[in-house]
């Protein structure tokens, strides 16, 4: 998987749509969730895609501190179904880890999520905060890593 990391502006409109195509396959349809998805905060997020054979197969967005939360941040985490399971994840993750630290200068990133992830996340040095809640109808736990 390559791995492209670029702020708004550098998105080609092909790239654009292509992100907004597979967040709205993932978290729309398949878990099946009607929510705003094109909330205003991709401007102010970087982009860090994966692509396989000139497809987009994952992707997250990152905030630096105090755009999203407090902390710097990691959103929207999302691997094509039919590429989970070959790590894309995982290494979708750690690109976006890597980015917060080299290009927000953060060691501290905050996440919001689904509690069926924690251990996942837990790999990458997340530890669970306070109480689960509901985010757009499913069950959410904040999470830090410092």
């Amino acid at each position: 998987m390559n791995i492209k990391v670029k702020n708004f502006e550098e998105l080609s409109t092909t790239e654009l749509y292509e992100v907004l195509q597979l967040r709205a396959e993932i978290f729309v349809m398949e878990q099946d969730c009607v929510y705003q998805d094109i909330d205003g905060k991709d401007e102010r997020a970087i982009h860090i895609m994966g692509w396989e054979d000139g497809n987009l197969v994952a992707y997250a967005r990152c905030f630096r501190a105090g755009d999203y939360f407090d902390e710097a941040s990691i959103g929207r985490v999302l691997v094509r179904e039919n590429y989970r399971k070959l790590g894309y994840g995982h290494k979708i993750t750690k690109a976006s880890i890597e980015a917060i630290e080299s290009i927000f200068k953060a060691e501290k990133i905050k996440i919001s999520a689904q509690i069926y992830l924690v251990i996942f996340y837990e790999s990458h040095g997340f530890k669970t905060i306070g109480d689960r809640y509901m985010e757009d109808g499913i069950p959410h736990i904040a999470m830090i890593r410092a």
